[in-house]
């Protein structure tokens, strides 16, 4: 599964790279946002436009580490690593990755409460909710689940549909977030399910949820975004420290 021995003869940019991936996996098992050895995350390398590390296909993500993801270029062939990639994970994060020079991080999940909104009909996260207000009309919806991406046609109907947004519901299957740093992109995944979460828990009570103002809907947005790339490194950092206590293995 990889040894910290394997990750010499890469640059330094690189292997931090490969760390902050691989530690993406290991906090989502830890906050119930992964599903089997399924979904998936990728990042496109430092300085490239066409390759892109990716987790293996048959791995927990329990097992990812920096040493043991696939480098893929943009014709899905393997240039570093051992095993196979998922079919479905190519065209999705490829096409993704080509088609969004914002969006060098894809983090792909079923993580429960999102993906229990993609089930529901208008299937919207609602702004009622601070957490939420990181998302003012920051999300697309892709309303047509069309099951499998197993081509480039697929993957590039995605793209079009995400278009300039840092987060996509994608209808009966799950959720996309991008960013131009795994920080900022896992920073985002973990707020969207918190906030998920919190909408899904207060309409299970049977009352109305409360609307907040649309000024200060976009206001607090505003504020949010102005300081995303900071607090986003700051709480993914801590995050690390987390598992350098309890997990260093993720960085080997």
């Amino acid at each position: 599964m990889g040894s910290v021995r394997e990750l010499t003869g890469i640059t330094d940019t690189e292997r931090a790279a490969r760390v902050d991936l691989a530690a993406a996996f290991r906090l989502a098992v830890r906050m119930d946002m992964h599903e089997g050895v399924c979904n998936h995350f990728s990042l496109m390398l430092p300085g490239s436009r066409d390759r892109f590390l990716l987790n293996r296909y048959g791995l927990h993500w329990s097992e990812v580490s920096a040493s043991n993801l696939l480098e893929l270029d943009a014709d899905g062939r393997i240039l570093s690593g051992e095993g196979e990639f998922e079919k479905t994970a190519f065209y999705i994060h490829s096409r993704i990755h080509l088609a969004n020079p914002n969006a060098a991080c894809v983090l792909h999940t079923h993580m429960p409460y999102a993906t229990a909104l993609t089930l529901t009909l208008p299937g919207r996260l609602q702004m009622v909710e601070q957490n939420a207000l990181r998302f003012v009309g920051d999300i697309a919806y892709d309303d047509e689940y069309n099951g499998l991406v197993v081509d480039n046609a697929e993957g590039d109907r995605l793209a079009r549909a995400l278009g300039d947004k840092r987060v996509m519901f994608l209808a009966n299957h799950g959720v996309i977030a991008v960013g131009p740093s795994v920080a900022e992109a896992f920073d985002l995944l973990y707020y969207l399910e918190r906030a998920c979460r919190l909408q899904v828990l207060a309409l299970s009570t049977g009352l109305k949820l409360r609307p907040i103002p649309e000024k200060v809907q976009h206001d607090t947005y505003a504020m949010l975004l102005a300081q995303n790339a900071q607090y986003a490194n700051a709480h993914f950092d801590s995050l690390k420290r987390l598992l350098d206590r309890e997990a260093p293995g993720y960085a080997g």
